[in-house]
């Protein structure tokens, strides 16, 4: 099968959404079929046609600077336009769009062009994001705008993926009626098998014995990372040698910082930035004694699975899509949604190695449950469902119009 897919953000942007086209297409490729990805070009790379051994096809779009977020870029209309006509002289079977700004008016565009279904994955919670970037106007009013928004979009869609239960559920209420199927994004557990929190450790100055909670993520708004902070307040009151990694970047990175020393904690939040995602996110994560999470508007939590899989237990609320990875407690503690009750947690578990060691082995296990190629061969699946779907549906209107283009008497 051959699958168009077009995003607004890719590597080297990091972020769930680009680990997830990133992990779907090797394991499509590894399964023999081919897909062609159409992404902003960055700074640092320029636009044009790029060869990935592992991927495939890559066709970079020149894009602008995007306001108020300049992490992202935004695809040029006029150069994707241009895409399109080139693309307009390929054969695909299906047009698989990964997020809802130009990349889905433009998929959805490409794909009656190519007069061939066109499926997306959702991604991002709308209801709990918009408003965080709109600031100024009211809460429930940004609510609605992103609940009707989100409805638009996804119905004229020929099929739509989710990556958890609660998220369909939300969207079925909001009102969307295409065809929807959860599938997650996998762990690629080959990738996952060992990291160096020593070494991570030393290159940050913390002791070894050192307590150390680790959060990777987005810092975002919508991210509730200062939650973790007012967490930290609590563990350091009765461990006062506790340190908090804080990996990633974002729009509220700032802000974070100075919140953090407002609350005291300069000496126990490391703030480190990006990580390169084969090596030193890997030791980042080891070097924690647990991972800590408490993110509302997770459409899954890609980083939770990533911490379990390499043998980290894990301390989480369980909100949208964490709800599906946190909810059966194998390697994951299921945290209340209060600082104190919180913090609770994470002194017994630091005061019991026994039981993170007992953890570390169930986070393992769990984890290996989602594995990538197994969660590629139900999209595959879906692929051919809505293909064959939309094969039927022509068939039949075919036929519709031959009858109709028989007149009454004709071929009596």
């Amino acid at each position: 099968m051959r699958i168009l897919m077009i995003s607004d953000v890719y590597f080297p942007r990091i972020n769930g959404v680009s680990t997830s086209i990133q992990t779907f297409r090797r394991s499509l490729h590894a399964a023999g079929h081919e897909t062609v990805l159409v992404a902003p070009e960055y700074p640092a790379i320029a636009h044009g046609v790029r060869q990935e051994a592992a991927e495939g096809e890559i066709l970079r779009v020149p894009s602008r600077y995007v306001p108020r977020d300049p992490e992202d870029r935004m695809m040029k209309i006029g150069a994707l336009r241009a895409v399109q006509r080139v693309l307009a002289q390929r054969s695909f079977d299906l047009v698989h769009i990964q997020t809802p700004f130009v990349a889905h008016y433009q998929g959805t565009a490409i794909a009656r062009r190519l007069g061939v279904p066109v499926i997306e994955s959702y991604h991002t919670y709308f209801e709990e994001y918009l408003h965080h970037y709109v600031p100024l106007m009211p809460r429930r009013l940004m609510r609605f705008v992103a609940r009707r928004f989100t409805v638009s979009q996804c119905n004229v869609l020929d099929g739509l993926v989710v990556p958890s239960r609660p998220m369909q559920m939300t969207l079925a209420r909001y009102g969307v009626r295409a065809p929807m199927r959860i599938i997650p994004t996998g762990m690629e557990m080959q990738r996952l098998q060992r990291g160096d929190g020593a070494r991570f450790r030393a290159r940050l100055n913390i002791e070894p014995g050192r307590p150390t909670l680790v959060h990777v993520g987005r810092i975002a708004h919508e991210k509730n990372v200062d939650f973790l902070f007012r967490m930290m307040r609590h563990v350091v009151a009765r461990k006062p040698e506790a340190v908090l990694i804080v990996a990633g970047e974002g729009p509220a990175l700032g802000r974070c910082k100075v919140y953090a020393r407002s609350l005291g904690l300069v000496e126990h939040v490391r703030f480190v930035g990006y990580l390169s995602r084969d090596s030193e996110l890997l030791d980042c994560y080891c070097a924690g004694d647990l991972f800590v999470f408490a993110s509302k508007t997770e459409t899954q939590g890609l980083v939770l699975l990533e911490a379990m899989a390499l043998g980290i237990p894990v301390v989480s609320t369980a909100y949208m899509g964490t709800e599906d990875i946190v909810r059966p407690q194998r390697g994951a503690c299921l945290a209340p949604d209060d600082e104190e009750g919180f913090a609770a947690i994470v002194l017994a578990l630091l005061d019991d190695p026994r039981r993170r060691a007992e953890l570390a082995v169930e986070a393992r296990r769990y984890a290996a449950t989602w594995s990538a190629d197994a969660m590629a061969a139900r999209l595959e699946h879906f692929y051919a469902e809505i293909v064959e779907r939309g094969a039927r549906w022509r068939r039949s209107s075919a036929a519709s119009r031959r009858a109709q283009d028989v007149q009454p008497g004709e071929g009596a």
